[in-house]
């Protein structure tokens, strides 16, 4: 079993999606499992068995050297992470067991083979930024990889941490009972049919390609192919 540790201030930001469909599956399968933890309940305050403020609670602080917007602060994501897998990584065995990942956009862009290399590991960490980023001490206090989703910048590391749990999970061995629903285990093409084979909208008719209909798998294949390939060529054409 892989057990996702999500290190977010906005866990609720999770719930529809993980909460459904195969990943929903996967957790009651056992084959993952989900932790959340909010460096909000990692602050330090003076107030000894009082109810924290909102302002008690406030994890992030004016960036060093200048510039806009506020970082969070590396102490209580540092503490969030040892509640998660201090206890494992302790030991060498242990730490092989354990990755950490931190959002970046400059980061090692995720993948397929990505994904699949991680399905070794029992704890796989994600460190979900928001705001301008992160406390950097953070990835000096433990050893993590940057990864990122796309060549692009969004508001925190919630997304992508969804992609990847989405990736990896359904990879595991019996999360969709057929190893052939991974599109790249089988020529899978970006155009996909089914019933009724005629559609009308607007007085036109939209069919069902014949090659789909005649039941020659080799000619299926190759159409598959061939409309894949020429999706990748559109792709790279921009």
């Amino acid at each position: 079993m892989i057990t996702f540790h999500l290190i977010t201030l906005f866990p609720e930001s999770f719930e529809s999606y993980l909460n459904a469909s195969i990943v929903k599956r996967a957790q009651e399968k056992g084959a993952i499992a989900i932790k959340y933890y909010n460096p909000r309940d990692f602050t330090v305050s003076s107030k000894k068995n009082k109810e924290q403020s909102y302002a008690d609670r406030r994890v992030d602080n004016r960036p060093y050297g200048g510039g806009p917007g506020m970082v969070i602060e590396a102490l209580p994501i540092i503490k969030a992470i040892e509640k998660a897998v201090g206890n494992k990584i302790k030991t060498a065995k242990g730490k092989k067991s354990v990755k950490i990942i931190f959002f970046s956009p400059s980061g090692q862009q995720f993948t397929n083979e990505i994904a699949d290399s991680f399905k070794v590991y029992t704890d796989i960490v994600f460190v979900c930024g928001r705001y301008e980023g992160i406390d950097a001490r953070v990835k000096k206090a433990f050893p993590m990889i940057d990864i990122s989703v796309g060549p692009y910048v969004l508001t925190g590391g919630e997304l992508p941490a969804m992609i990847m749990i989405d990736t990896i999970t359904r990879r595991i061995p019996g999360v969709l009972g057929d190893i052939q629903s991974l599109e790249e285990e089988r020529v899978a093409s970006p155009d996909v049919y089914t019933r009724p084979e005629v559609i009308e909208y607007k007085k036109k008719k939209y069919r069902v390609p014949k090659v789909l209909l005649g039941g020659n798998h080799k000619d299926i294949e190759e159409w598959r192919t061939a409309v894949r390939a020429d999706g990748d060529q559109k792709k790279r054409q921009g």
